[in-house]
């Protein structure tokens, strides 16, 4: 790849940005892309509501595609996700109903509107279960099946890893490779699709579709992967004490996504500006060179930069203003996160270690007085210090809200209601 120079805005940008890790045929892909003529997809399985930030640099791949003047396909899972992709997991993953596939497939599909334009011409989007569906088992054993070798099947790492860790693997997973790659192959043949993209794990199955399209007969098709990231201390990238960064404000606020961006390690700051915001190349080494005290001036940019792509510009900055007037300001801000207690419980009293639990601050009594001990808990910005302190209407003298506050980035606002 570092003696590859690519002629196409496509690869230019995806190599200078850091998005690839693999590529099948560089000069093929670079020649169709310099054309407008790469067609690539994404296959997203519906296995959750809302995707979360590890998606995130796919979908920015597809974005690029359509802005350097080719066309992308976002593919909903619908059908494998009746199956359940083995890659990276170790166990089989929980069989749902195609009413609740289909739910989450509704609330998936908002996200993509904010990154592609689908106007005719433009983009697609597309389920695979309007093919896999409908097929026939014996048909597709003779037609599809016959073209894999389970030599070659036992050998993929989304499989061996299984094996070799003898942890269970069902025959249904065993056949997601197959329907993977006869999606490729399908696609080829309704939307004139040559590249698939994905992770750096779906290698494998990536290229078996193209070894199965050209046992099909159909135009060489193409493979490029991302790398799978991790932070720079090698942590997972979107996976938090609090679980996955879901990009669905509903299941994430954008308050909350903004500091999860705010939050980078140094280290990571250029890296992401890169990945995750449409900021030229020249600004970012601007930013990437700060230091000492101002590479937060870099994090703030690079979170309002990533939540205004999700949320919108105003949601962006409305958290950004809410961080500066929590942290710098030192006051309560409207839009923190906030749950809300009967006035009537509040005017009785709520015992402090409680409200804590109940605000999802602390998992337990017992963890809220070993912090209260330890100085971490704050009420309306002072430290509690008395473990049988009762929080009441009183207290409710801030934006008419109580404020809590775990450590100096964790905080929620309790509302009477």
């Amino acid at each position: 790849m570092s003696e590859f120079k690519p002629q196409s805005d496509f690869l230019q940008t995806l190599m200078a940005r850091g998005y690839v890790h693999q590529c099948s045929d560089f000069a093929s892909l670079d020649a169709l892309a310099a054309k407008g003529q790469a067609v690539a997809y994404v296959g997203y399985d519906c296995t959750a509501p809302s995707l979360h930030v590890g998606h995130l640099i796919s979908i920015m791949m597809l974005s690029w595609l359509q802005r350097t003047g080719n066309t992308p396909i976002a593919l909903m899972g619908g059908g494998t996700t009746r199956v359940g992709d083995p890659s990276g997991k170790d166990e089989t993953r929980k069989i749902l109903t195609i009413e609740q596939i289909d739910a989450n497939k509704a609330e998936i599909r908002k996200t993509f509107a904010k990154f592609l334009d689908f106007a005719p011409g433009k983009a697609v989007m597309t389920d695979n279960a309007e093919w896999l569906a409908p097929l026939n088992y014996i048909e597709f054993l003779r037609d599809v099946g016959r073209h894999f070798s389970v030599n070659r099947m036992l050998s993929m790492d989304s499989v061996k890893l299984r094996l070799e860790r003898e942890n269970e693997l069902s025959f249904i997973e065993f056949n997601y490779m197959l329907l993977q790659s006869y999606d490729f192959v399908e696609l080829s043949r309704r939307y004139g699709c040559n590249l698939q993209m994905g992770g750096s794990d779906q290698w494998g199955n990536i290229v078996n579709g193209i070894d199965l399209g050209r046992r099909m007969g159909t135009p060489q098709l193409h493979a490029l992967t991302c790398p799978l990231l991790t932070t720079a201390s090698g942590a997972k990238m979107g996976k938090t004490a609090a679980g996955a960064v879901w990009l669905d404000a509903g299941l994430l606020s954008a308050y909350e996504y903004w500091q999860f961006w705010r939050n980078t390690e140094d280290a990571d700051v250029g890296r992401f500006l890169r990945l995750f915001t449409f900021m030229p190349l020249g600004e970012i080494a601007r930013l990437e060179a700060l230091s000492g005290a101002e590479i937060n001036e870099a994090k703030k940019v690079l979170a309002t930069e990533a939540t205004a792509l999700m949320h919108g510009r105003e949601a962006a900055e409305a958290a950004a203003e809410t961080a500066r007037t929590t942290f710098e300001a030192g006051g309560t801000a409207l839009d923190l996160p906030s749950i809300e207690i009967p006035a009537s419980e509040l005017q009785a009293g709520l015992g402090v270690l409680s409200a804590f639990v109940r605000a999802g601050l602390v998992a337990s009594n017992g963890e809220a007085r070993r912090q209260v001990q330890s100085g971490g808990l704050r009420v309306n910005d002072a430290v509690v210090t008395d473990i049988g302190q009762m929080l009441t209407l009183s207290d409710a003298t801030q934006a008419g809200a109580v404020k809590l506050s775990f450590g100096k980035k964790k905080h929620v606002l309790i509302r009477p209601a």
